[in-house]
């Protein structure tokens, strides 16, 4: 017996030491980032020649390029659950930042028509629901009314197919990280939960976020995996963004390179000083329009306080062709919206359908229109270990 307490009382300290040094791994390895953000309350992740920096907590993943920065938000975003958060995307080259409330915003799976027959079946007052299509001849109000009439015009009417409207009611997410050797991307996934009478819920949207090394530019696809049937069914974003702005102190004009032939149309600022509603000018439809070579959108960016003059930041949706609709008209309350839907075709339960664009910094449109070029014609956006890849 006495042998023993002396063997345990030698062991005591060794146990000690064995605890002490566990603990002490372990918060390390905390700092590092090797414990799984559920765990630790950060992951950070550096590659070995330091372009890339990958910070991922508990309320979203902050990817740091050699070129620029940008915030992908799992839940509690600063204003939308989707896309690129609001203030985020930073070009490390001039310092700016984007002017509106994020960037590649989603909205809702929509299709062309009145909701009037099933209206009282999709209140949904908290917004988790599908909801009615905001139109004008569905208020009462006079203040109301114009409001609608100045945000979606007149001319065509359209119903949401699948809710809720993700940038505003989607839930905590947890998006993939997937690293390679020359970029970095981020992929979302939700399913709509809510549908219109007659509709199923469910259609599955992916969206996959690619940051290359060297560019001040991000790669993006938005897919549909759609559970029901439809004549004309279409995706509702913003691309790139909306600008927020005070008689144009964050830009000073406007591109779309579809309208006023080839050249495309610069717009300046003052357009934007007052309310007009999509329908009334600066906006395309695949059916009324020609399909254009290249369909970019952009904004010049300036500072609000000196005025001096930034880069660009542009939108280019790579295949022209999926364009359904894009408008950008000045809503009441100083901020422009860029709103574009995708596909806009028959499909058919269990079919898919996608965009591909790609958003960032740009000192010249000349640089834009090489840059589409480049990547003209392509819908499909992949990436794993071994690369990302565009697919028409």
């Amino acid at each position: 017996m006495a042998a023993k307490d002396a063997l345990e009382s030698k062991a005591r300290p060794l146990n000690i030491l064995v605890m002490r040094f566990l603990v002490t791994r372990f918060a390390v390895m905390v700092l590092l980032g090797f414990i799984d953000g559920r765990t630790a309350h950060a992951a950070d992740s550096t590659t070995g020649d330091s372009w890339m920096r990958v910070v991922e907590d508990d309320r979203a993943i902050k990817i740091e390029t050699d070129k620029i920065e940008a915030i992908i938000p799992k839940k509690n975003p600063k204003h939308w659950m989707t896309g690129i958060e609001k203030g985020t995307f930073l070009d490390k080259t001039t310092g700016f930042r984007e002017a509106g409330d994020g960037l590649m915003v989603i909205d809702w799976l929509m299709e062309p028509g009145s909701d009037e027959a099933w209206s009282e079946q999709v209140i949904a007052p908290d917004g988790n629901g599908v909801g009615r299509y905001s139109w004008f001849a569905n208020e009462s109000d006079p203040g109301r009314r114009e409001y609608k009439l100045m945000a979606h015009g007149s001319s065509h009417r359209k119903r949401m197919v699948e809710g809720p409207q993700l940038c505003h009611r989607m839930k905590a997410v947890q998006p993939k990280v997937i690293q390679g050797k020359d970029f970095v991307a981020v992929e979302t996934t939700y399913r709509f939960e809510y549908a219109a009478p007659g509709r199923q819920p469910g259609s599955r949207w992916t969206q996959l976020v690619v940051f290359p090394k060297g560019e001040r530019y991000f790669l993006l696809m938005d897919k549909i995996d759609s559970v029901n049937e439809a004549k004309e069914l279409f995706l509702r974003n913003d691309t790139p963004g909306c600008v927020r702005h005070e008689k144009g102190d964050t830009f000073s004009e406007m591109y779309l390179s579809y309208l006023s032939g080839p050249n495309g149309l610069r717009i300046p600022a003052s357009e934007f000083f007052t309310p007009f509603p999509p329908d009334l000018k600066f906006g395309y439809r695949r059916d009324t329009h020609r399909t254009p070579e290249h369909f970019i959108r952009a904004y010049h960016l300036r500072d609000k306080q000196t005025g001096k003059p930034g880069p660009w930041l542009a939108g280019l949706t790579l295949e022209p062709s999926v364009v359904y609709e894009a408008w950008c008209s000045q809503r009441p309350g100083g901020i422009i919206v860029m709103i574009e839907e995708i596909h806009g075709k028959p499909v058919k339960a269990g079919e898919s359908f996608s965009a591909a664009h790609i958003v960032g910094f740009f000192d010249t449109i000349e640089e834009m229109h090489r840059v589409n070029k480049r990547y003209r014609g392509h819908t499909v956006l992949s990436a794993d270990a071994s690369g990302w890849r565009l697919h028409k």
